[in-house]
């Protein structure tokens, strides 16, 4: 992994928010899917670890938004945590795997990792947290990669043009779309693995 991705760990983010604006707006589900090669040497995923998240005080919360995710924050029954313990719950286990890799650190993948990266980031200043896993400010793009590779950015487009299904019921959850993202990043980096070990 570590001579795959230049010491850089891949792990798949995505989120779930109250809107767009990073610095104002809730953090409401958070998803991490570690990826690993097995024995044959294809790259896949071995773990998601997955979190609610309380909106921290004073969250900007779009209707519109809430009504795309289906996410009721007040509900009850939801088993949202606080935006500092889920971040450092996921951290824990992205610098775990860090370790077990012989990586450096963490890059995120996500599909317009942008808005991820944003989202995270913003967390971790709200949190003051001191050791981020994660690049800063780089990561992998699967919009840009599936563009590339199947001639699709919008996510469930890519997935069938890839020749997976893709569960519109599900979509919109942070742990199925960190899944279905990583299952078409693995699929593209398996593509070009061959290329990879051609110019080594």
């Amino acid at each position: 992994m570590a001579d795959r991705f230049r010491g850089f760990l891949p792990v798949v983010v995505d989120v779930e928010t109250g809107g767009f604006n990073a610095k104002t707006d809730a953090l409401l589900e958070i998803a991490a899917v570690l990826l690993d090669f097995d024995d044959q040497g294809k790259l896949d995923r071995t773990e998601t670890i997955r979190y609610h998240v309380k909106p921290f005080e004073g969250a900007n919360m779009d209707p519109a938004s809430l009504a795309v995710n289906g996410i009721d924050p007040d509900h009850p029954l939801r088993p949202a945590i606080e935006e500092r313990d889920a971040l450092q719950r996921v951290f824990r286990e992205v610098r775990r795997a860090i370790r077990e890799a012989n990586c450096t650190r963490a890059i995120l993948v996500g599909h317009n990792s942008a808005f991820d990266l944003a989202f995270l980031n913003e967390a971790i200043d709200r949190s003051s947290i001191k050791r981020n896993p994660f690049h800063p400010f780089s990561s992998f793009d699967t919009a840009t990669l599936c563009g590339v590779a199947f001639g699709q950015t919008v996510l469930s487009r890519a997935v069938k043009a890839a020749g997976l299904e893709f569960d519109e019921g599900s979509a919109h959850s942070a742990a199925y779309d960190a899944e279905i993202t990583a299952d078409i990043f693995c699929q593209i980096v398996n593509r070009f693995q061959p290329i990879f070990e051609a110019s080594l």
